[in-house]
């Protein structure tokens, strides 16, 4: 992820409002004692995601990928009074991480932890979405974004996180293009033709493509 200028990101990150004091342990505890830290949200991307909830005030969230709950305290942000944000993982083994920290941040009445396969957790959700974040496994956007599209409402936004692929969406920070890199390219190329939904790639750290519907 790291193909942007190191020192742009840090000018970046210190113009932008810092983390919490909970969401900055949680950052430094993932870095610490969770495998595969990078697919941590992070400062930037994290306040990015607060000021979408923030400027949107969404009543229902769905977020699709927990890892260790960092991006769904951002968006929890914004929440309307009554509003929820249902999160969806399928490693168990981050759930006492996760739920701590939710209980730590006064979250628990508003974010809803589920543990399965996102495919499969879904269809049960009877809600009509203000805003998704989809951050899971790559291979599986489409089918996210096919299975949310027609419950999100009218002007309700997608993000969808890692559509840079560490920038080998493009031919000339690629060796070769492998499987996964067709994958992410083809995602793209099906929410950009779309007709249903207006839709901008944001280069901030892997690429967040944000989508909304008409």
């Amino acid at each position: 992820m790291d193909f942007l200028d190191p020192a742009l990101n840090a000018y970046s990150e210190a113009h932008t409002t810092p983390e919490t004091p909970l969401l900055h342990r949680l950052n430094r505890e993932t870095h610490l004692n969770v495998m595969k830290p990078r697919m941590l949200s992070g400062h930037l991307q994290g306040r990015t995601l607060a000021m979408f909830s923030q400027m949107l005030r969404p009543r229902r969230i769905l977020e699709i990928g927990t890892y260790t709950g960092y991006s769904a305290l951002c968006l929890a942000e914004g929440l309307t009074e009554d509003g929820v944000l249902h999160t969806i993982d399928v490693n168990d083994e981050l759930e006492d991480m996760v739920r701590g920290y939710i209980a730590e941040a006064g979250l628990e009445q508003k974010i809803q932890l589920h543990l399965g396969q996102a495919a499969d957790v879904i269809p049960t959700l009877d809600e009509v979405w203000d805003l998704v974040f989809i951050d899971a496994d790559k291979k599986s956007n489409g089918l996210y974004y096919d299975l949310v599209l027609d419950k999100v409402r009218p002007g309700g936004f997608i993000l969808i996180d890692n559509v840079l692929w560490s920038g080998k969406v493009v031919e000339k920070f690629r060796p070769r293009l492998d499987k996964d890199t067709e994958l992410v390219l083809d995602f793209n190329r099906k929410v950009h033709e779309d007709p249903r939904v207006e839709n901008l790639l944001l280069p901030i750290r892997d690429g967040i493509l944000v989508a909304r519907k008409k």
